[in-house]
Parts: structure tokens; C-alpha cells; sequence
């Protein structure tokens, strides 16, 4: 099994216990805090990923940061059921589509919109109404100010690329006049 099907495949259980427990955003918070702590320590990641080390010292490791993080019971178990089956080294891509799940179920959509410039709340109300009428869901943005698009918009949501740049329509231009 491929590593991002074995990712998918612990996210959506979580996601499906998640739901029923009502809990999903606070998995997913704790799943987050989970990650960022497993990637940023160094020295927590290499011995979670140690062949040498026992499972045993592995999840004693995991369940002291768990009580000192708070995590709840059932994020515990889960942590716990990664250690043991030595998937520790996933959870970044575990906890990134657990994240897709829950935006899935909760009908939230998260866009990236790229401009050349600022742009003023009602242009950013109306990019996210348009995106709101394309999907039926609801839209949650994340702007960012590329000065290198020389004009327009690139738009990131859904795995797809939307992009209405000046840079990308002079580039096609490019490649028409070139092609004869």
C-alpha cells in the first residue's frame, strides 16, 4: 500500500470516530499540535523512528507528551495505534488529510488567492462569493501578495490551479507568437 493511501486511510477512521464523537475540530487541533511537535524535535522524530528502540519505550515517549499536551482520550489511542504499527513517521501527511476530511464533511472549502497587489475587502468578498457559487460551499480564503504575477489573480483550491495572471497570458502569448 502506497504511503499516501496508508495516510488517507488513518485520517478518514479518525475523521469517521471524530464525527461521531462531535469532536472534530478538536482532533484536528490536536492532531495539529501532534505533528507540529513530532516535526520540529529532531530528537522526538528520530526516536520515534528508530528500528533499534522498542515500542514499548516508543509509546511510554508518546504517552508522557500526550498528558503533558492534554490531548484527550481517544487522540491518545490514536497516537498510540500510530507508535504501535510504527506510522509515527506519517502523521504530518496523516494530520494534512485529516485536515481535507473535515473541511470535506463540514462543507469548507480553503482557497489560495495570489495577487500583485493588496487586495480591498469588498474584491476579496467577491472572489469568495464567486468561489461560494462554483462549489456550493462554503469558502475560506488565505491571500498572499505576489508582486512577481505582474498583474491579475492565481486561485489554488480543490487541487487545481486557476491561473489568471499577466505573467501566465503574456507567457501563452509567448508561446503562440513563437510557434508561428
Amino acid at each position: 500500500m502506497s504511503i499516501s493511501a496508508l495516510s488517507r486511510r488513518y485520517a478518514r477512521a479518525l475523521v469517521e470516530i471524530s464525527a461521531e464523537q462531535k469532536l472534530v475540530e478538536q482532533y484536528g487541533d490536536e492532531l495539529a499540535q501532534v505533528s507540529t511537535t513530532v516535526s520540529e524535535n529532531d530528537m522526538l522524530r528520530l526516536l520515534l523512528e528508530s528500528p533499534t528502540l522498542p515500542v514499548e519505550k516508543k509509546s511510554a515517549i508518546m504517552g508522557d507528551l500526550a498528558e503533558k499536551m492534554q490531548l484527550s482520550i481517544g487522540m491518545r489511542h490514536f497516537i498510540g495505534l500510530l507508535v504501535a504499527k510504527n506510522r509515527m513517521k506519517y502523521i504530518g501527511l496523516i494530520e494534512s488529510n485529516y485536515r481535507q476530511f473535515a473541511d470535506e464533511l463540514s462543507g469548507l472549502l480553503r482557497a489560495k488567492v495570489s495577487s500583485a497587489a493588496e487586495l480591498s475587502a469588498p474584491e476579496l468578498a467577491l472572489i469568495r462569493q464567486g468561489l461560494e457559487g462554483k462549489t456550493g460551499k462554503r469558502v475560506e480564503l488565505a491571500v498572499q501578495v505576489d508582486p512577481a504575477l505582474l498583474g491579475g489573480l492565481k486561485t489554488e483550491f480543490a487541487g487545481k490551479v486557476y491561473d489568471g495572471s499577466i505573467r501566465t497570458q503574456l507567457k501563452r502569448i509567448e508561446e503562440t507568437l513563437n510557434k508561428g
